[in-house]
């Protein structure tokens, strides 16, 4: 089992093993009380651990339908996070959604949290996207900046992650095109804690 757990767990990490997403482990890497996956547990394990935890982060490469197993878990099917997680983490109000699309899964199932829409991370989205002379450092800058800014204030409450993620990365996006791409869609979603249903976003 790609598995570990800290003496004392409060900040569950789904990160499925990817090395096409290595850069978002700076997130959580100096995480105090955390119990990091990367694989080898079965969704009725991953619903348990869930439940067990005060928060959740889940990281990687997804689509509006969930965050994509990368063969990494027995019973997982294509996706580890899907809408057979939704009861559980609807308990939640303050998990973090991080891969393409997740604004969809989050808003499609009346979730709270923050969430990234499409991010741009690899040379071949950006080229999808019409990002023609955009080079591999302008990527990884981005990436970098983004991992970073989120490992700096994610244990303070998540409006405060979000307000000053959008400040800090905005600084990069003046003169980086993927940071500003990715930085128009990223959101926060207060579902659970706004009975207006207020969503605060940046678009």
């Amino acid at each position: 089992i790609w598995l570990y757990i800290s003496p004392i767990m409060r900040t569950l990490v789904v990160h499925p093993e990817d090395h096409t997403t290595e850069f978002l482990t700076t997130i959580y890497a100096n995480l105090y009380k955390k119990t990091v996956i990367k694989g080898g547990v079965s969704k009725s394990e991953l619903r348990e651990l869930i439940e067990a935890h005060d928060r959740v982060l889940m990281l990687g490469h997804g689509s509006p339908y969930g965050l994509l197993s990368r063969g990494q878990f027995p019973d997982a099917g294509l996706y580890i996070v899907d809408v057979s997680m939704v009861p559980v983490l609807k308990e939640k109000s303050n998990s973090i959604f991080i891969w393409c699309h997740a604004d969809q899964f989050v808003q499609r199932h009346g979730l709270s949290g923050l969430c990234t829409g499409m991010f741009i991370s690899e040379a071949g989205e950006a080229d999808y996207w019409g990002f023609k002379e955009v080079n591999q450092q302008l990527i990884d800058q981005s990436n970098e900046r983004f991992a970073s800014i989120v490992s700096k204030y994610l244990n303070k409450p998540l409006q405060v992650l979000y307000h000053e993620l959008i400040r800090e990365f905005e600084l990069l996006s003046k003169m980086n095109p993927i940071a500003k791409f990715n930085i128009e869609r990223i959101c926060l979603n207060c579902w659970k804690s706004n009975k207006s249903n207020v969503k605060v976003t940046t678009l």
